[in-house]
């Protein structure tokens, strides 16, 4: 999964992903830097398996949306997340 840095380094952790780990606002994650950065809940270790179910069947309801388009490159070029959660 692909999240984009917003204006002041922030990054929207998207909901299913915070509810499949149990991360809650104000709750803490821990940040590993190396050749690559990981993100993962202070609270508990991750069901990798669990995580793609629940990622899966949000794409699968995604799909079923009638009115639903793919967006086309630079369609979203200037929408933050950051700035719709503010």
């Amino acid at each position: 999964m692909r999240l984009r840095v917003g204006k002041r380094g922030r990054i929207v952790l998207p909901k299913q992903i915070r509810e499949a780990l149990g991360i809650d606002e104000g709750d803490e994650v821990i940040v590993e830097v190396g050749d690559v950065i990981v993100i993962r809940s202070s609270k508990r270790s991750v069901d990798a398996d669990k995580l793609r179910e629940i990622l899966r069947a949000h794409a699968k309801e995604l799909a079923g949306i009638p009115t639903r388009k793919e967006p086309r490159p630079g369609d979203l070029a200037k929408t933050s997340l950051e700035e719709e959660f503010e």
